[in-house]
């Protein structure tokens, strides 16, 4: 069964159940049949990118085949009255957690009806694309019932990205026992780029994703390491950094930094295997996919494909820089890609493997075919939808949950 939590500002969530199997069975990622048509295929993207003159600098890094499934969904609106919601989890037992990005926390319950705000959050500032952003459960919700939340936060001087966490109550209408246990650094008056990803990683540990701030100012602090700005930083549960991260004991630098420049990472899933793949927004031409590692150096803003969105060249760029890593996949034209889930569930075995990412720009769910580390395939669903889609997860019953927020 597809599950789609469409929320917009009049606010709806669909249901989408698969009509039929695939009518032609493209197999899980890997197969034999991906590699034999990977060689010679028609490209997704058709239309001429947003700066010209520039070239992959890796096999398969833009423009993959495409790849139709040839799965038929059936979709169904779900429940209405959501409010520019961020941030969808599903809950042991089927029910959703979602957030809004005004501020409130609320359970969708499996008939679609829509909870009210859950008290004890900390006040958001909401300006711009700030707010309530980001949800996710402890891996022992069952027993421990806490959960963990990222939002933008008024500080001396601006905002910046915060996180908590807190524990849901038995009867679900508030959180207790709230600690915020990450801060970003440093403050900033701006309204842009918050970042805001939290995910859960195998050993238990945090990775939450901090954007850059936007503003041309503040964009070295993505290749600084006293800075959080533009990181991806990893912490414990109860916020403090782990032993094992790449920069702890140096003087330099922040200890909970797990990685560094990037521009505005709203996407993030780990695969099968334990790999961290991540999504992050460029500028005209320039979102990424990147799979992380350890200390790894993405670039921002001294490597980048794309230009600004005046159509100028992005001053001191290029699109590939010694010491930095490559993006796997990018995008021009741009996307605008948040969220992203990397399919196990048995609902859609054809689906094995695939990392699912939402569109806002193009107003779609992306799909791409995932082998031995590279795209070999694309495949664009709920077009017709036309909704900025805002975050994708998959729920216990192998069900995807699409959050989307729509402009009035």
């Amino acid at each position: 069964m597809f599950v789609l939590a469409c929320t917009c500002v009049s606010g709806f969530v669909i249901l989408a159940t698969p009509a039929a199997r695939a009518t032609r069975p493209s197999g899980p990622s890997g197969t034999a049949d991906t590699a034999a048509t990977a060689a010679a295929c028609r490209p997704l993207e058709s239309r001429a990118p947003n700066a010209s003159g520039q070239r992959p600098e890796l096999p398969d890094q833009t423009r993959a085949c495409a790849r139709p499934s040839g799965v038929a969904l059936d979709v169904v609106v779900l429940a209405r009255g959501l409010d520019h919601p961020w941030a969808v989890e599903p809950m042991p037992g089927g029910d959703l957690l979602v957030t809004e990005r005004p501020g409130r926390l609320r359970i969708v319950d499996q008939r679609g009806a829509i909870g009210p705000p859950i008290e004890g959050l900390p006040a958001v500032d909401a300006r711009g694309q700030g707010g309530l952003l980001d949800v996710a459960l402890s891996r022992a919700f069952a027993t421990d019932r806490t959960l963990f939340w990222s939002y933008s936060e008024a500080r001396q001087g601006g905002n910046a990205t915060s996180v908590a966490r807190g524990v849901l109550s038995a009867d679900r209408r508030r959180v207790e026992a709230v600690q915020v246990i990450f801060r970003a650094a440093p403050a900033y008056d701006g309204d842009k780029h918050f970042g805001s990803r939290v995910v859960v990683g195998p050993d238990d540990t945090l990775y939450v994703t901090l954007g850059e701030r936007s503003d041309t100012r503040m964009r070295p602090q993505a290749q600084r390491l006293d800075s959080h700005m533009g990181k991806i930083v990893r912490i414990r549960p109860d916020g403090s950094a782990p032993d094992d991260n790449p920069f702890r004991g140096r003087s330099d630098a922040l200890p909970e930094i797990w990685s560094l420049g990037h521009r505005n990472v709203q996407a993030g899933a780990f695969d099968a295997t334990g790999n961290l793949w991540i999504v992050e927004h460029g500028t005209r031409g320039g979102d990424e996919l990147n799979r992380i590692e350890k200390g790894g150096n993405y670039g921002w803003p001294v490597q980048a494909y794309g230009e600004e969105y005046a159509g100028v060249p992005i001053a001191g760029a290029e699109t590939r820089r010694a010491g930095m890593l490559a993006p796997v996949y990018y995008w021009d034209p741009v996307i605008a890609p948040s969220g992203a889930e990397v399919y196990s569930g048995a609902a859609f075995p054809q689906w094995q493997g695939s990392l699912f990412v939402g569109a806002l720009k193009e107003k779609r769910l992306v799909r791409l075919e995932l082998v031995n580390g590279r795209v070999t395939g694309e495949e664009h669903l709920l077009v017709d939808r036309s909704q900025r889609l805002r975050d994708v997860r998959q729920g216990g019953d192998g069900a995807l949950y699409v959050v989307t927020d729509e402009s009035p």
